[in-house]
């Protein structure tokens, strides 16, 4: 069955739940505690209070496990959605974020629809390479404030060494534990019985004590609104699903398994509206959360169900409790997920690879980090795949020339793509001052693709008719002379003047 074509079937769905119960509580466990942390991050970047982050992570996980296409990903409030939030809040406040945050979900279900997840296909394995660099870079870098010497006490990095630690050792002894939790609970108790002063998640932000509740964005429902949520809500929506999407690639490789990435898409977007009607912002997935699930033993839905249950008691039940945990068990379980996600095999591949595959990497990585902005990098990355791949392509393109013993006739024979990169390289292989009685161009061996490469045939099939040249194509495949006879003008009146006007 293609899963990108077709919904999965009841029965799969219900393996998707069941399969895996025992071990999708437990990683849901410790990727809550995660979770908790980021979301009150994100949220002070964004500008909110910390409630609307973790009310968004609770709600975007709890619905993903229901409607999205990749059982075992986690999905919840993000330092990629939140960004592009900064100057909505500032400029407008609270209430045009929570719409913004309905219409990227509409936006983000309509891509679903209309089956816009094939777009995955055209980002390259190099892209895809340095976008996992990247991120595992930005992960890595996210920890820094929690490791600066100015600002935490040196017992910091002995709690984060011993994190590690348990997180790389313990699993010699059994797995049947996932060794983050292990790590959570380890340091906390020790923390609290020895009574160190380190930092908290409590120091991160107030943790709210209520549930969410219904409620319907305060904005004026007009044009002029939407004149100003749309541009934010369109950015959200395609920076959201390219993460979430290049996520999902990551997670179907890290499991050997496939996922529908329409459904994905449409999972998205339902979280994302439903999210901004109980006063969270927009999300998507997480790359980190999402391997620190899959290393803690999380496969189905039932992991992304739990981590959002499991974050809403922690703060609102439990919430004096979860803000006992050290920052150092965080971050050390965040520098595992960097550690595993970073390619350490790219490096060497970069001497042994095409250097265009290398340079297309590396760009990623750059941009990615240099911006902080997932989508600025990928599409840079997609961009130079684009312009390599063309080259490539336009270097396989040649022409051959025979004329017979009488000089009357020279047949030339093209061979191999003829679009926009090698149009010019097609106009060069002609001699239009020889002007033999009949010239015959025989594409038997090439593929025309474009207006470009229908416009350089135009030219020569005119410009050996302006010398006084009997002029025929030969050899056309279906697909060629389909476009040819669409766009050719050379066969209509007054070509020539049509022809030298553009």
């Amino acid at each position: 069955m293609d899963t990108e074509l077709f919904m999965i079937s009841l029965s799969q769905y219900r393996r998707q739940w069941t399969d895996n119960i025992r071990g999708d509580l437990l990683a849901g466990i410790v990727v809550a505690l995660a979770l908790i942390p980021e979301a009150i991050a994100f949220s002070i970047i964004a500008g909110v209070d910390p409630k609307v982050g973790l009310y968004a992570s609770f709600a975007i996980s709890v619905i993903i496990a229901i409607t999205g296409g990749r059982p075992g990903m986690i999905s919840a409030a993000t330092a990629a959605t939140a960004v592009l939030m900064i100057t909505l809040v500032k400029d407008h406040g609270l209430q045009y974020l929570l719409a913004t945050t309905i219409l990227a979900g509409l936006l983000q279900i309509a891509a679903g629809v209309f089956k816009l997840g094939f777009v995955m296909r055209f980002v390259s394995k190099s892209v895809m390479t340095g976008f996992v660099n990247a991120l595992a870079i930005l992960i890595f870098m996210a920890q820094l404030p929690e490791l600066d010497p100015n600002a935490v006490p040196v017992l910091t990095y002995f709690l984060v060494a011993g994190g590690l630690a348990i997180i790389y050792l313990f699993p010699l002894l059994t797995k049947a534990i996932p060794s983050p939790l292990v790590t959570i609970v380890v340091l906390t108790v020790l923390t609290f019985v020895m009574g160190w002063d380190v930092r908290t998640v409590g120091d991160m932000g107030d943790l709210p004590d209520t549930l969410p509740i219904f409620l319907i964005p305060d904005i004026p429902l007009n044009f002029e609104t939407l004149s100003i949520i749309f541009p934010y809500a369109m950015a959200v929506a395609v920076v959201g699903l390219l993460e979430s999407l290049m996520t999902q690639t990551i997670v179907d490789d890290l499991t050997d398994t496939t996922s529908n990435r329409n459904q994905e898409c449409i999972g998205q977007g339902i979280s994302n509206t439903a999210t901004g009607f109980i006063g969270g912002m927009a999300g998507c997935a997480m790359i980190g959360q999402s391997i620190i699930n899959v290393k803690s033993g999380g496969r189905g839905r039932l992991s992304s169900l739990a981590a959002g249950v499991y974050l809403l008691i922690m703060v609102v039940v439990i919430g004096d409790i979860v803000a006992m945990v050290p920052m150092a068990a965080l971050v050390a379980i965040m520098i595992m997920v960097a550690i595993g996600t970073f390619s350490w095999s790219s490096i060497k591949n970069l001497r042994d690879h095409p250097t265009s595959s290398s340079i297309v990497m590396v760009a990623t990585v750059f941009f990615v980090v240099y911006t902080h902005n997932l989508a600025i990098g990928v599409m840079v990355g997609v961009l130079l795949s684009g312009l390599f791949f063309a080259w490539k392509i336009s270097q396989l393109f040649r022409v051959r020339t025979e004329i017979t013993a009488s000089g009357s006739h020279r047949i030339y024979y093209i061979e191999g793509q003829l679009f926009f990169a090698s149009s010019e390289d097609f106009m060069k292989a002609f001699d239009f001052k020889e002007a033999p009685e009949k010239v015959t161009i025989d594409v038997t061996r090439a593929h025309i693709w474009d207006i470009s490469s229908v416009a350089a045939l135009d030219m020569a099939v005119l410009k050996f008719r302006r010398e006084g040249a009997e002029v025929e194509i030969i050899g056309l495949n279906k697909a060629s002379e389909t476009i040819v006879d669409k766009l050719a003008i050379h066969d209509k009146p007054g070509a020539m003047d049509k022809l030298m006007s553009h």
